[in-house]
């Protein structure tokens, strides 16, 4: 795991803990798009097997996983500014940062951690990125660790991420929300599986959910919006 290094306010303050990629930054569907203009792949979103989603616009095969994975890395190396936010999630995160600390935990190779860190600054998230590859409840420990949050929430748009959380930081807040509409029908939900404590799709709806477990009771009942 990497992280940027930033100066931050830590003690026993609440800490928010957030993914990027269709939490924050629609990514699915500019990727669908440049697959679709310049790699000759088209990507139809209709299930939640990833790999199974992708084919070749010439011969109608599906695309081998190894160049999915590559054809991944060249969006994340040229076609980041393609990225837009989330509706909704930067007032969020410029809300949930007035009381609390808030980093990002997201799924990408270390040395791509600049280039996220300033994506996001573009857009007016000015937080402190940490990198991660494999399941994330193992770097959520090491930030709490760090961080020694009074409260933590987890936010997530991927189910395996809250099991792991789950697992590993069971004491976390998680809430599963995934912003990007043709996704979101199609992935397996972490609150059905017992893993996140809601699951929440908009940030209008998941604001005063977040706030109320930072700074409010924190007993208030699981949800699903």
């Amino acid at each position: 795991m990497s992280t940027t290094t930033m100066s931050t306010t830590k003690g026993k303050r609440p800490l928010v803990i957030s993914d990027c990629d269709e939490v924050l930054l629609h990514m699915v569907a500019p990727f669908r798009d440049w697959l679709g203009e310049s790699q000759g792949i088209s990507f139809t979103l209709d299930t939640h097997d990833f790999f199974q989603s992708m084919r070749h616009k010439a011969s109608g095969e599906l695309v081998d996983p190894k160049e999915v994975w590559r054809l991944l890395g060249g969006f994340f190396d040229t076609e980041m500014p393609r990225q837009q936010p989330i509706e909704g999630a930067v007032a969020a995160i410029r809300t949930l940062a007035q009381d609390a600390d808030v980093v990002v935990l997201t799924n990408l190779v270390d040395h791509r951690q600049q280039a996220r860190t300033l994506q996001l600054a573009d857009h007016g998230i000015n937080v402190r990125v940490f990198t991660n590859q494999g399941l994330k409840g193992p770097a959520l420990k090491a930030i709490l660790d760090e961080y020694q949050p009074s409260r933590a929430v987890f936010i997530d748009d991927l189910a395996q991420h809250h099991g792991s959380a789950a697992e590993i930081t069971p004491e976390v807040m998680r809430l599963h929300l995934c912003g990007e509409p043709l996704l979101a029908p199609h992935i397996p939900c972490a609150h059905e599986a017992g893993h996140a404590h809601a699951r929440i799709d908009t940030w209008n709806h998941a604001l005063p959910w977040l706030l109320e477990r930072l700074h409010g009771d924190n007993n208030a009942p699981d949800t699903t919006v």
